[in-house]
């Protein structure tokens, strides 16, 4: 076996050693992570004028509210939901309703773009604003809400190590699926 060899073999197997690990902690380490965002921006919310996105939540609340949330209500309306969310993520208590409350935050934190897309994409060419930006980044924590949500069920990520060379000649594994349970309502 030649050195490069051995380097390689060396690497692979720390690489084993730490794909078992991430797969062993990915997600509780996500769902620690989303709980800081989200009491994070959710206490910021509570102080007017620190949130640079305030004027803007303010107006999405109020109209998706139908007014029964306006001005400041409707920032603390909107930090009391993100704080909420958070509590529940950093717990692992009652994580399922903390995912069903993101869902519908997330729903509010998104419809800027479609109630406001001229002052979110102005100009010629429709470039987003900071603004636009800091909801469009909101698609990312769809995302590991779903994989943290996959989790109510007992759902784990399997480790199954694979050499480095091997995997570099494939996709991405598909996700594979156990038999579906009969229902048990």
């Amino acid at each position: 076996m030649t050195t490069i060899e051995k380097l390689f073999d060396r690497f692979d197997k720390l690489d084993t050693r730490i794909n078992r690990w991430l797969v062993a902690n990915s997600i509780g380490i996500l769902r620690v992570c989303m709980g800081l965002v989200f009491l994070g921006f959710g206490i910021l919310k509570f102080f007017p004028h620190i949130s640079p996105i305030e004027d803007l939540a303010t107006r999405t609340t109020t109209t998706l509210t139908l007014g029964v949330f306006t001005g400041h209500n409707a920032m603390d309306f909107v930090a009391g939901l993100e704080c909420a969310i958070g509590v529940c993520f950093l717990s692992g208590r009652f994580l399922r309703v903390g995912v069903w409350l993101m869902a519908l935050q997330m729903i509010g934190a998104m419809s800027p773009l479609l109630i406001y897309p001229a002052e979110l994409f102005p100009g010629p060419l429709h470039a987003p604003t900071l603004a636009a930006q800091y909801i469009i980044k909101d698609i990312i924590l769809v995302a590991a809400g779903m994989v943290i949500a996959s989790t109510w069920t007992g759902a784990r990520i399997v480790a199954e190590p694979t050499r480095m060379l091997t995997s570099l000649r494939r996709r991405a594994p598909k996700i594979h699926q156990a038999a579906k349970p009969a229902a048990s309502y």
